[in-house]
């Protein structure tokens, strides 16, 4: 006789999920998690199974030769999860598939019931947000898992790594080791290195014009001049960027001299006013957030990475907090606004509310996300102080709830106020603006790409003027201007533009720019995003042999295709057939190119018009200059985006190398020369040259930033040179103590004991005395790191069952367990990492043991060993690519560990921690961001 089981499983993605709903679940449901993905392609040649090894297609993963079958593989750390999973599914009636309601979620739900082959009923079930209600709502209405978003989302899997895996293995033949291509990320890159050529190209012009303070009685406004005799008078938007000259002759354009005599003229003039005119204006509300109006918004103003919006809102949503995070969707529920209109008319009043509910369209051509706009989650509208959330989780929130509740508010009113002034022939205009009813801005205004834009709450108010009214002069300024090149992206412009092209879907856009970052395409600064030399190569690479994949019509066709294939209107596999075996596919371009492409032109950056040409080498970009058989190059400094440098810095550097370095004088106590020498982390001192034979390197120390080499004196320099300083023996070990600067500041360390040391400190002349001092103070005060809460649980390690936890670091995320940490390896983001991912780099952190620390400067030996194992680690854990670049990860800590020593207390010590880790960074002789 059969057992009759009541239980239901229900399997979610992860345990903040599975916690959260399992609170609104009657006994009888069991809520567990998968941890992402149960199964995937294999990332490495040790998942692909015994039979399948000998195998040419094994390698991708994906037989090309029969029907694009994908290879699926149960990774070692997921093992484990799905015997729990099968275990509690033995007891169960039915099986709850709950993970996302997106593709991707709708991909693992599949995956989930391939590999337990439940012998029990299994429906789908779907909630935009972890709400009782909303759970509840699901558990009504269930439905079956959506092939067709299964399939689409499949096909999209082997499009990425059908690309990846044949053109990248190319770009380490033909450019560098470690690089790679993407379907969606090259594209990105290209639009980066076009902007960045744009700028190179750009041509500034300098033109002049007046500025006003003008008097209405006692009240000041400002004018900027707009006509002198009829005429127009040039602005910025007159020139062209390719060459600075003017396009149109129907424009006065005004020199220095000319507007400084300009000036001079009117300072005695008469000041009327002409002509004045009011426009009145109305502006209506944003829509609720998108994921991409949302990383856009965060990025402006919060400063939130794309990959950190996201992570932040994932947080947000499975704790129950906001909506479902990933939708192009901008439409709100009936309930959202009702909750939202409650509120305004009780924050606000009943005369801030629109006049009927606004509903809002979508307008994004293939939305296809979920069913409605990211919002405070349930029925209340609750604020960021009812939640008590504090921290970017608290801010992240507050953006999303202000724009919700701004979406049922009342149109703002404005009035636009512009008049004409004369004075002498010379038109002046002056502009201002009235809000009439702030209406919506009372609770949000969209931030502005253009980071002078004013804001639209704000009121400019022109004094009361009239025609004919005389006006007093205060202040007549000339002004010299000059126009500006075209701005670098943003991250959130970079979505804009993305999500215009229909590249991508927005739900990828954090990865897609984390990734490009990650792999050394580009750099951010600022808040800019600047294409390296590297991207410059690849890029041109692509753009000559694989133009269809760096364009965005293609890409953007193909993601068209692959919504046609979700909606069951096209079929998928004679897709990938003429993708990539078609007579002009992926597979026979790769193979043309294997032949055809000069690694030499390939790693060549020509910049038109400049006296040399950048390479790309193993240590990174050089210059090389003069022709062939008689070529000079130098290394180039690390930090100059392509667009900035100069035909002078070319020159110097090239002439710099041919010459020689400086010699400062000799050190007395070695008697060895100091010289001066320019790295690619900039100007530093050496103290001798290599031994002919010797692997031993020279000591090196970095110029603190902002000291002119040419200002740089023989005392200096050797004060530099002296850390780490041996201080003496402890009174109690007799052991040494020595004073440094490392990554957190100048210290002081005694047995792998450290200690900061205070503002009133010199790293330079601290004394054995006060060193002891500092050593007997308890951990956990100044200079002392802080305890951190963890980003998330990745999940329970598969040997004790205690949680793996995620946090970021001072160099980059990192992963714990117990009383081990391990850095994640590039390529390799927070949101990717699973648990087998997480299990391998702790196992060969431990395997490699602590770092050393006695007999070395800090740091020296123990980056060594760390280099070795994030070579094993990426092999192990990351992408067949990344398992090419992963000596390149280690090397990426120490350009961070550069910029990590800037919060250095004093400005001196502050100088000399950059020096330190400069140095430190210098002596591994690898580039920086060139690998995943």
């Amino acid at each position: 006789m059969a057992v009759k089981k009541d239980k239901r499983l229900v399997v979610v993605e992860s345990p903040t999920k599975a916690k959260t709903i399992r609170n609104f679940l009657p006994s009888g449901y069991v809520v567990a998690a998968s941890m992402g993905h149960v199964r995937d392609l294999p990332e490495s040649a040790a998942e692909i199974p015994t039979k399948f090894k000998g195998q040419e297609w094994a390698r991708l993963g994906v037989n090309v030769d029969d029907g694009f079958e994908p290879l699926y593989v149960v990774p070692a750390g997921k093992r484990k999860i799905v015997a729990e999973l099968k275990a509690l599914l033995k007891d169960a009636g039915e099986l709850i598939v709950a993970t996302d309601e997106d593709r991707e979620g709708e991909s693992i739900g599949w995956h989930l019931v391939q590999v337990l082959d439940p012998k029990v009923p299994v429906s789908r079930i779907v909630f935009h947000e972890i709400t009782p209600e909303a759970i509840r709502e699901a558990i009504r209405k269930p439905r079956q898992i959506d092939e067709h978003l299964v399939r689409a989302q499949e096909t999209r899997r082997i499009l990425d790594r059908l690309v990846g895996y044949t053109v990248s293995p190319l770009l380490w033949k033909k450019i560098s080791s470690g690089l790679s291509a993407g379907r969606v990320q090259s594209v990105a890159v290209r639009l980066l290195v076009q902007r960045e050529r744009e700028r190179r190209a750009f041509r500034s012009a300098t033109y002049w014009d007046l500025k006003a303070t003008l008097l209405r009685g006692i009240t000041p406004f400002t004018a900027v001049l707009a006509a002198v005799g009829g005429k127009r008078v040039a602005s910025g938007r007159d020139f062209d960027e390719n060459t600075g000259r003017l396009k149109t002759a129907d424009v006065v354009l005004l020199g220095g001299d000319e507007a400084r005599a300009l000036q001079e003229r009117l300072r005695t003039s008469d000041w009327r006013v002409a002509e004045t005119d009011e426009k009145p204006s109305i502006r209506r509300p944003y829509p609720p957030f998108t994921t991409s109006t949302l990383q856009q918004e965060a990025n402006r103003k919060l400063r939130l990475s794309a990959r950190d919006t996201m992570r932040i809102a994932q947080r947000l949503y499975e704790e129950g907090y906001i909506t479902y995070m990933r939708t192009d969707s901008v439409h709100l529920s009936d309930q959202a606004m009702k909750a939202s209109r409650s509120r305004i008319a009780q924050l606000y009043g009943d005369n801030y509310l629109s006049p009927q509910p606004r509903q809002f369209t979508t307008k994004s051509k293939g939305a296809q996300e979920a069913h409605e706009a990211i919002r405070p989650a349930g029925t209340e509208m609750k604020t960021v102080e009812e939640l008590r959330l504090s921290g970017v989780e608290g801010a992240l929130y507050e953006l999303i709830w202000k724009r919700t509740v701004a979406s049922q508010m009342a149109d703002a009113r404005l009035t636009y106020l512009t008049a004409q002034i004369e004075a002498d022939g010379a038109t002046f205009r002056a502009s201002g603006k009235r809000i009439d009813f702030p209406g919506f801005f009372r609770a949000y205004v969209e931030g502005s790409d253009d980071p002078d834009a004013a804001l639209e709450d704000r009121d400019e108010p022109l004094p009361p003027l009239a025609r004919g009214d005389a006006l007093g002069l205060r202040t007549l300024e000339a002004l010299s201007h000059a126009t500006q090149p075209p701005a670098r992206y943003t991250e959130a412009s970079l979505v804009k533009q993305l999500e215009a092209e229909g590249i991508g879907r927005p739900s990828t856009y954090a990865s897609i720019i984390g990734t490009i970052i990650d792999r050394g395409y580009v750099d951010r600064v600022t808040n800019q995003l600047v294409p390296t030399f590297t991207a410059f190569a690849v890029t041109g690479l692509l753009e000559r042999n694989f133009p269809s994949l760096v364009d965005t019509r293609f890409t953007a066709r193909m993601e068209e295709e692959l919504d046609e294939i979700a909606e069951g209107t096209a079929e998928w596999l004679p897709y990938l057939q003429h993708f990539f075996l078609g007579e002009e596919g992926l597979n026979e371009t790769v193979k043309r190119g294997q032949e055809a492409i000069d690694p030499r032109e390939a790693s060549t950056v020509i910049l038109e018009g400049a006296p040399g040409r950048v390479r790309i080498g193993r240590f990174g970009p050089f210059v090389e200059m003069g022709t062939e058989g008689d070529t000079m190059t130098a290394s180039l400094p690390d930090g100059i985006a392509p667009a900035d440098l100069t035909d002078e810095q070319m020159e110097q550097l090239v002439r710099a190398k041919a010459e020689g370095p400086d010699v400062l004088g000799m050190d007395p106590a070695s008697g060895k020369p100091v010289m001066m020498l320019q790295g690619r982390f900039g100007p530093y001192v050496q103290l001798g040259e290599a031994a002919e034979g010797s692997k031993e390197k020279p000591k090196r120390a970095s110029l603190p930033k902002g000291l002119n080499p040419a200002d740089l004196s023989l005392e200096f320099a050797l004060k530099l040179l002296s850390l780490p300083r041996t201080l003496g023996l402890h009174p109690d070990t007799g052991k040494e103590i020595q004073a440094s600067v490392g990554r957190f500041g100048p210290f002081v360390v005694h047995e792998g004991d450290f200690r900061s040391l205070a503002k009133q400190d010199d790293v330079y002349t601290v004394d054995l005395a006060r060193a002891v001092e500092l050593l007997s103070q308890p951990k956990g005060g100044r200079g002392q790191r802080a305890a951190v809460e963890p980003l998330k649980t990745v999940g329970p390690h598969p040997k004790d069952g205690e949680p793996i936890l995620l946090f970021e670091g001072r160099y980059g995320p990192y992963v714990k367990h117990g009383g081990v940490n391990a850095s994640l390896p590039k390529g390799v983001g927070p949101d990717e990492l699973t648990v087998e991912q997480a299990v391998t780099l702790l196992a060969e952190r431990a395997a490699a043991g602590p770092p050393a620390k006695k007999g070395a400067r800090r740091g020296a030996p123990a980056r060594k060993t760390a280099g070795k194992t994030a070579t094993k680690t990426a092999a192990k854990s990351a992408s067949r690519p990344a398992a090419k670049s992963a000596r390149a990860a280690e090397t990426g800590r120490k350009t961070t560990a550069s910029k990590t020593a800037k919060s250095a207390r004093s400005a001196a010590a502050k100088s000399t921690a950059r020096t330190a880790a400069k140095t430190v960074g210098r002596t591994g002789a690898k580039k920086p961001g060139t690998g995943k």
